[in-house]
């Protein structure tokens, strides 16, 4: 792999480009603002002696001038040239007296600051360069003259170029430091993202047994708990499918022995009317109870797989219950069992209507199935506040509360029931209310223990008021 393309890398890279920015950023303003504020302050001390010092003392009789010069120069620390404007063509700025006796003065003729002073008529300032060396210099006019302040800037543009290099120095270890703390620091969080790749490759491989822990506080800490929180939820789904694969194979298995044990004994040649026509009927039920379990099965691939179609649409829960009474009011009779739906007021509701008759056929046959006979049973409904309720009630055994939670599991089935079913019924009732944006609530309640099918009620339309004839 390219180092650039590495975590380190990337990261170093970043630090340095950071690092280098503010260096950029810290040299573009504090050299040049420390150069100026030198020069500055060079050229307002220069301009302090000319106005205190040099020209208060500037002689009237011209022959004074030279001697002017070189006794003043040492008191202003600077070197004092005095010009006088001849007439030439162009105009020539020439030294009349210069306190330099290193120089022949050609070095100044014209002199820019001085041109300046003279047609301004008042003070002049600025920085000039001459023979690669950098000068302060301050010129006032004196009646035909002008007198020149040139001070040298080498000793503080030095300290400049000190500053400079420094800066330099300091970027270049900020720099190499930037890229070894950014392979640092990138190391630590690299051996925290191979553990987390390495976990994803093992829950990848259906490896749900080891944990990912990884107790810090950062986004990788989250990742490392959000990691975790899906290897529990599909350890969870892998066991619950195994679960699932077991159970229906299992739930399938019985009634097929059972049929095939059917066709062997029907083979037998003296078997009797009376006995042939007893298996038939049990195969009856035995297919029956296949066509259920495969149904049931349907529903619940459809509800995992989130495409088991349910509406929303205004529905009366009241009118539903008593479909539901005269619809199983002869499965009831057969086992000695009371249905009632007691008629009531309209209870408008929010939901589908064929799959709350589908929940309300399972809550109702699981009362006819699991309690004993002469056991009355009720479908009634009613509105609560903004709930709209549909209820299936029996007065027999009831069920203990530690399996109240359990019931709604698939494949559950409770010891010592009188019949056994496919424990699938519950589950789907469950999860069909789930999709309406309802839910199911089990529970006693004077001596009874009901089952309530919870929707949100429909608000009735207000009545429109008949308008002016």
């Amino acid at each position: 792999m390219s180092p650039l393309r590495s975590v380190g890398g990337r990261l170093a890279l970043a630090l340095f480009v950071v690092v280098a920015g503010v260096l950029v950023i810290v040299y573009l303003i504090v050299v040049p603002s420390y150069r100026s504020s030198l020069e500055n302050a060079e050229l307002n001390g220069l301009q302090t002696s000319m106005l205190g010092t040099a020209v208060p003392n500037y002689p009237a009789q011209p022959y004074l001038t030279q001697q002017f010069a070189d006794q003043w120069a040492p008191a202003v620390h600077a070197r004092i040239v005095v010009f006088t404007l001849q007439n030439s063509q162009p105009p020539l700025l020439a030294p009349f007296a210069d306190s330099s006796a290193e120089s022949d003065s050609s070095d100044v003729v014209n002199d820019p600051v001085a041109y300046d002073a003279i047609h301004r008529s008042t003070i002049a300032r600025g920085t000039v360069q001459r023979d690669g060396q950098t000068y302060a210099e301050v010129a006032y006019p004196v009646g035909g003259s002008v007198v020149l302040l040139s001070a040298s800037l080498h000793d503080q543009l030095q300290a400049v170029s000190v500053v400079r290099r420094r800066v330099f120095v300091a970027g270049g270890i900020a720099s190499v430091f930037a890229i070894l703390l950014g392979y640092a620091g990138a190391s630590v969080f690299a051996r925290r993202i191979r553990r987390l790749e390495e976990a994803a490759e093992r829950i990848a491989d259906g490896n749900f047994g080891e944990a990912v822990v990884d107790h810090r506080a950062d986004e990788l800490g989250q990742l490392a708990r959000g990691f975790e929180r899906m290897r529990l939820r599909l350890a969870n789904l892998d066991r619950a499918r195994g679960e699932f694969i077991a159970n229906a194979s299992h739930e399938l298995r019985t009634p097929l022995f059972s049929l095939a044990g059917f066709l062997e004994l029907l083979d037998d040649p003296e078997l009797d009317d009376g006995t042939r026509d007893e298996f038939l009927v049990q195969m009856r039920e035995q297919v029956a109870r296949l066509t259920r379990l495969a149904t049931n099965l349907l529903d619940l691939s459809r509800l995992d797989a989130g495409r088991l179609s349910v509406t929303r649409e205004p529905i009366d829960l009241s009118e539903l219950a008593v479909e539901l009474a005269v619809e199983l009011g002869p499965r009831a009779a057969v086992t000695a069992h009371t249905l009632e739906a007691p008629a009531g007021q309209s209870v408008p509701a929010q939901g589908d209507a064929e799959r709350v008759l589908q929940i309300g056929r399972i809550l109702v046959e699981n009362a006819i199935v699991h309690t004993p006979e002469g056991t009355t049973i009720r479908v009634g409904s009613a509105l609560d506040g903004g709930r709209a309720t549909l209820t299936v009630a029996d007065d027999g055994p009831g069920i203990p509360r530690d399996a109240q939670a359990q019931i709604f599991e698939r494949f559950y089935r409770l010891d010592g029931t009188r019949a056994s079913g496919s424990g699938l019924g519950l589950a789907i009732a469950r999860e069909l209310a789930q999709v309406m944006g309802g839910r199911i609530e089990v529970g006693p309640e004077d001596g009874w223990l009901l089952f309530t099918l919870v929707l949100s009620a429909e608000a009735p339309e207000p009545a429109l008021e008949p308008g002016p004839a």
